[in-house]
């Protein structure tokens, strides 16, 4: 006779019999997955090339006699422009040649020194 008593369990036919719980499909990982990358896209790469777009935009439009901040945080007034490079004075009478990317921000004339 086939009998089981209450602690004997019968496997189910088709079922495993290892213990482990059955994994959820590629389409249930792939929704939460979208939503990450939207969520990164919009809180770190959009901001970005937003930030950038104004940088190039700013370099842009640097004419001669603006004062502007090197990368490096050095200063001074341009004295002439070209296509890839700037002409800066940095002192009376020192002349430099810096390319147009390494230019980070103008500096305001109407904002006070910190000193």
């Amino acid at each position: 006779m086939n009998e089981t008593t209450a602690t004997e369990v019968q496997p189910v036919e088709g079922a495993a019999v290892t213990g482990q719980q059955p994994q959820p499909g590629g389409m249930g990982m792939l929704v939460p997955m979208l939503l990450i990358l939207a969520i990164f896209y919009f809180m770190m790469i959009r901001p970005q090339q937003r930030k950038e777009k104004e940088r190039r935009k700013m370099i842009e439009n640097l004419r001669a006699g603006a004062k502007i901040v090197f990368a490096g945080g050095l200063m001074g007034t341009i004295s002439e422009a070209t296509e890839k490079t700037f002409k800066v004075e940095i002192a009376p009478g020192t002349v430099i040649e810096i390319a147009r990317s390494s230019v980070s921000g103008v500096v305001d004339e109407a904002q006070p020194d910190a000193k």
